[in-house]
């Protein structure tokens, strides 16, 4: 019997990675990319480093929680247990 959880958290994944590929693509950066500085600094500019570091961060928080749900002690992402 399939693992019903498994079918969630692949779909869970390849939802993060659209959502990415959308982050980084045309209609978002054409928005971003304008002459508006926010504290001196292009907004296109700081769409990426804020949105890249976001990314990562959800990214993070996901497989900690995979791995307390799955019973990997603290959840830590790539911990191994002895």
């Amino acid at each position: 019997m399939k693992n019903p959880q498994g079918n969630s958290t692949k779909e869970a994944w390849i939802l993060c990675l659209i959502l990415g590929v959308i982050m980084i693509n045309f209609p978002f950066i054409h928005v971003f990319n304008n002459d508006h500085l926010i504290f001196g600094i292009p907004t296109l500019v700081l769409y990426f480093f804020i949105g890249w570091p976001a990314s990562i961060l959800v990214t993070l928080i996901f497989a900690e929680r995979i791995g307390r749900a799955n019973g990997n002690g603290k959840g830590k992402a790539g911990s191994k247990q002895r």
